[in-house]
């Protein structure tokens, strides 16, 4: 992958139980997908489980009777309605028909925990990373071969913590108060991270290429380690106790 003058976004913190790691990632990838989609796509709206949070994905093959979203990521406008029968879900690329799209997040959310480590008691932390990027072909050895390359254009980085300390499970009041303290710390930083994604999309778009891409996600490279400290210490009075 190149990366030369590739725009980069550092999302907030998440941390959260170990039950909800992977909606909270799905919530998250998903929204980015459906915001920086390269073309039209019908939106569909998903509650989740773990956390009262509603976010908008990519519609896939079997919402085929919601209607279509004129949205365009690289326009950042909706096109008239009288084009709007010119579109339809057999248009999108494969790779955002419901077997390949949500294979491809939800492997790549597996890979990505199998790659956390550990920093601390019940503690485990990772960098996402939601790279898109275009191909190009290039030519090597006087034109005699040709290769092909991706060029990514942005990049959104998420360090998730995943904190898998026991949860009181008591009926007394202390342990009521606690688990929903602990429901309310995870719920607003999600919704923080998903906030921070509709701000930065909007906040610069002429990176964008005029052209089909595709994305990829990954565990990106350790953050320094002073930047873990900082951000262990500045977050740990709300994040006591985060477990499952």
């Amino acid at each position: 992958l190149q990366t030369m003058n590739c725009q980069v976004h550092q999302l907030p913190e998440l941390e959260t139980a170990t039950s909800g790691t992977r909606e909270a990632l799905q919530a998250i990838i998903h929204t980015i997908l459906f915001i920086r989609s390269p073309g039209p796509v019908a939106p569909h709206d998903v509650h989740c489980e773990s956390f009262q949070t509603t976010y908008t994905r990519i519609a896939t093959d079997h919402d085929q009777q919601l209607p279509i979203n004129e949205h365009s990521s690289s326009q950042g406008r909706t096109l008239s309605s009288d084009r709007q029968h010119h579109y339809n879900q057999q248009q999108l690329p494969n790779s955002y028909h419901k077997s390949d799209l949500d294979r491809k997040v939800d492997d790549s959310i597996e890979t990505f925990l199998r790659t956390l480590t550990p920093i601390g008691p019940e503690l485990m932390r990772g960098n996402l990373a939601v790279s898109f990027f275009e191909r190009r072909s290039k030519n090597k050895l006087f034109g005699l071969v040709n290769q092909e390359e991706k060029v990514v254009w942005e990049q959104w980085i998420l360090r998730v913590v995943v904190n898998n300390t026991p949860r009181p499970m008591g009926e007394d009041e202390a342990s009521v108060i606690e688990r929903q303290r602990i429901q309310d710390t995870a719920e607003g930083m999600l919704k923080a991270v998903l906030l921070k994604v509709f701000e930065l999309a909007g906040s610069e778009t002429d990176h964008i290429p005029p052209v089909m891409y595709d994305f990829e996600i990954s565990n990106a490279k350790k953050a320094d380690d002073r930047d873990e400290v900082y951000s262990r210490v500045s977050n740990l009075p709300a994040l006591i106790n985060l477990g499952s």
